[in-house]
């Protein structure tokens, strides 16, 4: 196994995939030992990835649930990183930006720093990444409640931030997007400032990984119109990606 993150990835997926695991089936699918599996699992059921139990492990996730922030972060990185990119190329030099929380916008806040634009990102993840920015970047900072462990801002703080102030562009994650049902969102809230942070842009841009293309999470955000343009990688449904174009939505595939 290449290094502890892509063991803790493999180790998650493998616990939910199966429901049940022992530790020593983990240590012969990873070639880690017993002891280094115990503490791995340890450091994920600490991290809300999954519940320690005698020998081994168990999901916590039920179908249709958000996966924890800590595990998604380690998921499609490489794809995550050229989307991240290609929205970063879109973004001008003295736009005011509005970042949304999520894993693949957190990639985008990377690529921001140190841009000549101001940014308000909506996690906590992104503002520790943005705080780090030399100049000329400006960083505004929302108020809010963290929704934890995901960091995302909510509540009416968050919300009457979002309402005083108005942006050239919104990047926008999302839990689900198809053609039929539009954008959602996993948790209401989320879904409330995502609604405020469309309200409060120019041009709406959504970044998501391919996985995420005709799946329908619970929280509705909005048709699919309310977003200008779309990117994602080519692994997304060509029929979502084809209907979505019909609607008159650039579709960017990095």
């Amino acid at each position: 196994m290449s290094s502890t993150a892509e063991r803790h990835r493999l180790i998650a997926q493998q616990v939910q995939d199966a429901g049940t695991i022992t530790v020593t089936d983990l240590a012969r699918l990873t070639g880690a030992s017993e002891m280094t599996i115990r503490r791995d699992l340890d450091h994920l059921a600490g991290q809300g990835v999954l519940e320690r139990m005698r020998g081994g492990a168990r999901a916590l996730l039920l179908r249709g649930e958000e996966p924890p922030f800590a595990l998604r972060v380690h998921e499609a990185v490489d794809i995550k990183r050229r989307i991240a990119a290609a929205v970063a190329a879109s973004v001008t030099d003295g736009e005011t930006v509005l970042l949304d929380s999520g894993t693949t916008c957190l990639e985008v806040a990377r690529l921001l720093r140190g841009r000549k634009i101001t940014v308000m990102p909506l996690s906590l993840q992104a503002l520790a990444v943005l705080a780090e920015s030399p100049e000329p970047t400006e960083l505004l900072v929302p108020g809010g409640k963290p929704r934890m462990p995901e960091g995302a801002l909510v509540g009416p703080l968050t919300l009457a931030s979002l309402g005083a102030l108005r942006f050239d562009t919104a990047v926008l994650g999302c839990c689900g997007l198809t053609a039929d049902d539009g954008l959602t969102a996993y948790d209401l809230d989320e879904a409330m400032v995502k609604k405020a942070a469309v309200a409060s842009a120019r041009r709406v841009i959504a970044a998501t990984d391919g996985s995420k293309i005709g799946r329908t999470a619970r929280a509705y955000v909005g048709p699919p119109t309310i977003m200008h343009t779309v990117v994602t990688d080519p692994t997304a449904d060509p029929a979502q990606l084809a209907a979505l174009r019909e609607a008159g939505i650039e579709v960017v595939t990095a």
